[in-house]
């Protein structure tokens, strides 16, 4: 195989969260172990196995793991509020380890990413891993006509913005979306362009992105708070598995104090959420995330919550982010502007939109400190647990209907 160029340069080419959920894990339970495998929904397509990408993704994980945070990004993780200093000074002796990351090929012939060891390592691989999946997958598709036809994709988003924009009633709610795309790009340099096509482009629409380097690179909002491993690992970690979501959600407060109040819902489904989402939770937290199941449901469901709780819902902020395009996102803006904030994270349709089918690609959390962990999410292709007595147990504890 013929020597390769590190397609990741940076240890900020990554998602804010991971370094919000990092800073949590070192502070409050530095010890705790974690496995993470990989999934693919729609493996092995008939026209490129994923399995062939193997050696290529090896020599990249070694490229990888010879990175180290530089003194310019250290001083950029130092300008965020939340980011601490003894967290910053970690992360400039930081680096991650090779042997914690085994890719193969599983009985059936499909590509197998196993990541084993302490959490402050196994958590910081999954962005890069998935991006560099994408990459090298879709390199073999790379051609000009590819590239014609995600460009001319992107200047139709650009001119639906700019519609949209233009459209606006100065009185409304603002329109606002984000790029969270960094996990599904079709490579690393159309993620940027993408992301600095739209910012030039439509800036008081496109405001942010979820991807630390670029939001320094282009002096733009760094946007994210948990993802789903940080509530799931509370399952694992000495607290009363009833109490997991209030403790993970204690645990943000006490670390963060006011700053990155979003709240991720669907760990254990809405429902088993709002029933753990209590007035000192609703009153401390300034918003939700959707990520999974019907969003109209699941903002009415949030909506009503928060008015139970004598709560005004135009205080709080929804943060949508399952499988949006902008015509998607705009008409949820539409429904609920005049009720709450809104606000919208657009992942593989912004930096993956070149009229090829996208790899439906995961790294999730599976075990921690020895035990299985589960996500049920409100989504019947979103559910994570490979131990059926676990998952039962778990649903019988939170009232989750068997209807997954």
């Amino acid at each position: 195989m013929a020597e390769q160029q590190p397609i990741i340069e940076s240890l900020l080419d990554t998602d804010l969260y991971k370094f919000t959920m990092l800073q949590v894990v070192l502070h409050q339970f530095p010890q705790a172990s974690s496995i993470y495998k990989f999934r693919c929904h729609n493996n092995d397509t008939a026209q490129y196995p994923l399995r062939e990408i193997k050696d290529e993704l090896e020599q990249q994980l070694d490229y990888l793991c010879e990175l180290r945070f530089q003194p310019d990004e250290l001083d950029y993780l130092r300008s965020l509020r939340f980011i601490k200093s003894d967290f910053v000074d970690y992360l400039e002796l930081f680096q991650l380890k090779r042997r914690f990351i085994q890719v193969g090929i599983d009985e059936q012939g499909r590509l197998d990413i196993h990541i084993q060891g302490p959490m402050v390592q196994a958590m910081f691989f999954e962005i890069f891993v998935l991006a560099l999946v994408n990459q090298i997958f879709f390199s073999r598709f790379h051609s000009p006509a590819v590239f014609s036809e995600g460009e001319r994709r992107l200047q139709e988003k650009v001119a639906l913005l700019q519609q949209i924009d233009q459209q606006q009633n100065p009185q409304d709610p603002p329109f606002l979306i984000a790029d969270f795309g960094t996990r599904r790009r079709f490579t690393r340099d159309w993620h940027e362009h993408v992301v600095r096509t739209l910012v030039s482009q439509v800036p008081h629409v496109v405001r942010g992105t979820s991807n630390l380097y670029l939001a320094k690179q282009l002096g733009i909002t760094p946007i994210g708070t948990m993802a789903h491993e940080y509530l799931q690992a509370f399952q694992a970690l000495n607290v009363r598995l009833r109490d997991f979501q209030k403790k993970a959600l204690e645990a943000w407060v006490q670390e963060y104090r006011g700053d990155l109040g979003v709240a991720l819902t669907d760990v254990i489904t809405m429902d088993a959420f709002l029933a753990d989402f209590d007035l000192y939770f609703a009153k401390l937290f300034d918003g939700l995330r959707h990520d999974s199941g019907d969003p109209y449901i699941w903002g009415e469901k949030a909506i009503a919550h928060y008015q139970k709780l004598k709560i005004n819902p135009a205080s709080k902020r929804f943060t949508f982010s399952d499988g949006l395009n902008i015509p998607k996102a705009f008409k949820l803006h539409q429904h609920f502007k005049d009720r709450v904030q809104t606000s919208f994270g657009i992942g593989t349709n912004l930096t993956n939109d070149m009229g090829l089918e996208p790899l439906k690609i995961v790294l999730k959390l599976v075990s921690c400190n020895g035990q299985t962990v589960a996500k049920i999410s409100d989504s019947q292709g979103k559910i994570v647990c490979s131990d059926e007595t676990f998952m039962a147990y778990l649903k019988q504890v939170f009232n989750v209907e068997d209807t997954q």
